[in-house]
């Protein structure tokens, strides 16, 4: 199986480059004191679609050849991947379909359509919405975008811990929200190049377990649902390409419940004055359980993306411990 490569992830900074600007690691001396540990955020949350994935849309699309540009292409998403995809084809001209499973985030959808991209609705969730693509990818003659089986994906999105590394060289841990792991897969493989002493930390949610179960069983596993607030963190099944490096390279994984994932947007808001999304809020409130082991280290935690909608945001404001 091929994999990621960190000459690739050089390389593509270049192609991002001409799109996005670095996005910001601040440093929050309040959580600083909260957590004991030196506490940076680094802001993916501040890209054009509000999330971390635009940045593999980007260098896909970079290097999509000419003649599936003209013909288009085709995704499955919960909602940021698809924004990357959507954004991502509108700059280099290409048409998007998107699929998406029905009672989706309805501002994400909102977003894709803005970006010019068809949507359809299919499925209960992400991975039925999945099945759809196939027949569509022949009857059209589009190429299907896996979101979790692309390299150039996983190489855009890999650009951002090269920017954290040339911001905070002496970093000691990255805490990173898994989804489809693309984000995670980029963290282990710039640390390895650059630093292999870095502790890269993933976050799933109790209700969508399906990676930290496969890593702690050590064999592939599958749930049944993947019911959480975090849409971004809602797989049932570990695709191969992403867990082939996380269950090697990855640290440690951190499971969050439903509260505890509110309570991270919560502190997010409070402290960081950021509204994130589930999956984005997930690294802050995985370090609040991580307290003692990350005591007086240097840790970024990762806020991946900040598509919340108004109806789960006011579910949160409103929800007590």
């Amino acid at each position: 199986m091929a994999s990621i490569k960190f000459q690739d992830i050089i390389a593509a900074r270049k192609v991002v480059a001409r799109f996005l600007k670095p996005t910001s690691l601040i440093y929050y001396p309040e959580l600083s004191e909260r957590f004991g540990f030196q506490a940076y955020i680094k802001h993916e949350n501040h890209n054009p679609t509000g999330s971390f994935k635009v940045r593999g849309g980007l260098n896909f699309m970079h290097h999509l050849p000419q003649a599936q540009r003209e013909k288009g292409v085709i995704t499955a998403t919960r909602g940021n991947h698809g924004q990357s995809i959507a954004y991502a084809a509108a700059q280099f001209g290409v048409k998007a379909t998107v699929v998406v499973p029905y009672g989706n985030n309805p501002e994400k959808n909102s977003a894709m359509e803005a970006y010019g991209a068809e949507l359809i609705e299919h499925g209960k969730d992400f991975d039925e919405a999945l099945t759809l693509c196939d027949r569509l990818q022949r009857e059209r003659g589009l190429y299907y975008v896996h979101p979790c089986m692309e390299l150039a994906l996983f190489h855009g999105v890999g650009t951002y811990s090269l920017e954290i590394f040339e911001s905070l060289p002496n970093v000691d841990a990255i805490i990173v929200p898994i989804g489809g792991g693309s984000g995670c897969c980029g963290a282990i493989t710039v640390a390895k190049a650059i630093n292999p002493n870095v502790k890269v930390i993933g976050v799933q949610a109790e209700n969508a377990p399906a990676i930290y179960r496969s890593w702690k069983e050590g064999k592939h596993v599958e749930t049944d649902s993947c019911d959480t607030v975090a849409d971004g963190l809602a797989t049932r099944v570990p695709f191969p390409l992403p867990f082939s490096i996380m269950k090697e390279g990855i640290h440690d994984m951190v499971l969050l419940s439903e509260a505890e994932i509110t309570e991270g947007i919560r502190l997010a808001l409070r402290w960081t004055h950021n509204l994130a999304e589930g999956a984005g809020a997930a690294s802050l409130a995985a370090a609040h359980k991580l307290t003692d082991p990350l005591a007086g280290k240097n840790v970024v935690m990762v806020m991946s993306g900040a598509n919340l909608d108004t109806e789960t945001l006011e579910k949160t404001l409103a929800y007590q411990l």
